[in-house]
Order: structure tokens, then C-alpha cells, then sequence
């Protein structure tokens, strides 16, 4: 399976530094203008099946990215983004004075963020990749997107990289409406073939 993983485009709490988690914000013009951007530049691609995550940022974006295709598109509640609990809607600034302690682990030391009420990274990691296994039992060689969030889609190619948690954020950034495409053969790990619009190959150089 030949799996094409897009983040959303920019929102109003991207641009005010909220966390969103699960909670739903909604694509700003900026936003709107990234997913049309992308559309035409994959319009070529023919692929088999489209899920989204069922948060409204993302479903935004699967639709102006594939307009042609709004009755195909699959939302599941499995692809939303990691539930940050207490800290949803909050300005990570605050959070960084009320909570300095997880606030510092989330960004430098996901291995360790552990906030009462909220998935840890792990968590989220496990719930993404059982649902690329599901996917991928129905789809063998097919082309699929996934429209997600930058964390569950850092947490699969951290797995396909064999790279611990720890180095979650590690660059490239996951930027609003980042490609990246992972190529899963049977039986092997997953191959990167593009990572946040760069070629995977040409970033291990």
C-alpha cells in the first residue's frame, strides 16, 4: 500500500498558539488557500481511497483538496489528533506558566509527557498505526490518503524511521498541508518515500 498522509492546513488556533487536540478550530484563509494549493498539485494522482480524520480542521481540508470526491471520503475518529485533555483551547503560553513541567516534555521530551486526563504520545502512536493496519489488510496495493494532524502523522513515520519516541519532533517540521508518503510491502517496515514534501532520500543525504 502506497500511503499518502497530509496534515491539515493552517488554522485559527495555529495562528494564536492554541492547543487543539481534538477539540475543533477551523482553517483560516491562509488554510483554505494551502489545501487548493495542494489539490492542483496532486490532482494527477489516482488514488484508491481517501480517509480523513472526523475533527472539523481536517475535513476542511480533504474537501478542498478532493472536491471531486466528497462522497468517497471515509471520516474515522481513530485518525483525530492526540487528546490533550485539560490543555484543549488553552494558549500554550499560559500553559507553559501554569504547567512548565509537561509543557516542556510535550515539545522537548515527548517521551516523557504524562498529563492527567490526555493521551501520552505512545498512546497516540498505537492508535495510529493499529489504523494503517486495518487500512492496509483492505487496501494491498492501492494508493490511500489519510488526512491528519501533525502529531499522529510524526508518530507514523517516527515508526517506519524505527525511531523512538523521543525524537518524535525531530525536522523536518510538519507543516499545515506537509505530503508525506510512506510505502508499506508486506511482512516489511514501511518505506519513506517523502517526507514533508521532500524527497526522503534527498533529506539522508
Amino acid at each position: 500500500m502506497e500511503l499518502h498522509l497530509i496534515r491539515h492546513g493552517q488554522t485559527n488556533w495555529n495562528e494564536e498558539r492554541r492547543a487543539q487536540g481534538q477539540s475543533d478550530s477551523q482553517l483560516t484563509k491562509a488554510g483554505e488557500e494551502q489545501a487548493l494549493a495542494l489539490g492542483k498539485k496532486i490532482y494527477h494522482i489516482k488514488f484508491d481511497k481517501i480517509f480523513c480524520s472526523s475533527s472539523l480542521r481536517t475535513r476542511q481540508t480533504a474537501e478542498l483538496i478532493f472536491p471531486d470526491a466528497l462522497s468517497d471520503i471515509e471520516y474515522l475518529d481513530s485518525l483525530r489528533e492526540i487528546f490533550l485533555g485539560p490543555w484543549e483551547g488553552q494558549l500554550y503560553r499560559d500553559i507553559e506558566v501554569t504547567n512548565p513541567d509537561s509543557h516542556k516534555h510535550f515539545w522537548e521530551k515527548p517521551h516523557l509527557f504524562d498529563l492527567r486526563g490526555a493521551e501520552s504520545f505512545y498512546q497516540l502512536q498505537k492508535r495510529a498505526i493499529s489504523t494503517v493496519q486495518r487500512i492496509a489488510e483492505n487496501f494491498t496495493s492501492k494508493k490511500v490518503v489519510i488526512v491528519s494532524h501533525g502529531a499522529l502523522i510524526k508518530s507514523l513515520l517516527c515508526d517506519a524511521e524505527k525511531k523512538s519516541i523521543k525524537e518524535l519532533w525531530s525536522p523536518p517540521r510538519m507543516h499545515n498541508c506537509a505530503h508525506s508518503i510512506i510505502l508499506y510491502k508486506k511482512e516489511t517496515p514501511g518505506q519513506i518515500l517523502q517526507y514533508a514534501d521532500v524527497p526522503y532520500e534527498q533529506l539522508r543525504r
